[in-house]
């Protein structure tokens, strides 16, 4: 028998969602937020089509929620098939108490799909990295600032500077512009940070592969020029591979 679960996750931007059969990843999407008022109106995914193909009970479907915004968690929590996911829930070592929860799936869904020990390098509206060794226990990792938020905070920061656009090759350390400057200034010094990072983690963890996932993580794949290109992969669904082999345990 055939069943499908959804997948939710809540970033600081949109909702990233994932439908499954039988715990296996079928498709994932992206939406914007919704608010109470129109969370009201009609069940708020556009899941018509597999609905109507696979006659399939929208009330019924298991959602699981992996979420870091308490405000947009809260409007679904009072959906009964909803089932949120916690720490205790990903099977790896030496996880501290505020650690998000979407990094920690994400790293999961890394190890289990490329092996352990790996590096996660999530370029999303923070920009995080995240190791795990051999014994899938973690080693640590870095949050800073992503890259638009660091575009974003010196437009709305200053009176003059602008909002730039990132390009898709890293650009030429010494600009002659503004706009150039400020391209240059975050994407050589982000850039330049994440392969310190990564030679730091081949020192520890010869042959660990490095995956590149979120929002901008091909472009920061694009971006860091390390002496380790065979080792890096992108991979946008490492969180919902985490969520797959979560639900495959429940499943099974």
């Amino acid at each position: 028998m055939e069943n499908s679960q959804i997948g939710l996750s809540i970033g600081n931007s949109r909702y990233h969602w994932a439908w499954f059969l039988n715990t296996k990843l079928q498709a994932s999407w992206d939406t914007e937020y919704l608010t109470i008022d129109r969370f009201s109106e009609s069940f708020p995914i556009d899941l018509q089509a597999l609905i109507n193909q696979s006659q399939i009970e929208i009330d019924l479907i298991p959602i699981y929620l992996v979420s870091v915004v308490p405000n947009q968690t809260t409007i679904w929590q009072h959906l009964a098939q909803v089932k949120q996911i916690t720490l205790a829930d990903i099977p790896l070592n030496n996880l501290y108490p505020t650690l998000g929860i979407d990094r920690a799936v994400a790293t999961f869904g890394a190890g289990e799909v490329y092996g352990y020990p790996v590096l996660v390098i999530d370029g999303g509206t923070a920009l995080t990295i995240t190791g795990i060794d051999t014994n899938c226990c973690l080693v640590g990792g870095a949050i800073l600032p992503g890259l638009r938020l660091q575009i974003s905070s010196l437009y709305l920061g200053t009176a003059a500077l602008p909002e730039i656009i990132l390009p898709h090759q890293l650009p030429l350390r010494w600009s002659d512009s503004t706009p150039g400057s400020i391209a240059s200034g975050i994407l050589h010094t982000v850039s330049s940070g994440i392969g310190d990072f990564i030679r730091d983690w081949h020192q520890l963890f010869p042959g660990s592969q490095i995956v590149f996932t979120g929002g901008d993580g091909e472009l920061l794949a694009r971006y860091v020029q390390v002496d380790f290109s065979d080792k890096i992969v992108l991979d946008r669904e490492l969180l919902f591979h985490g969520l797959a082999a979560i639900l495959a345990d429940r499943y099974s």
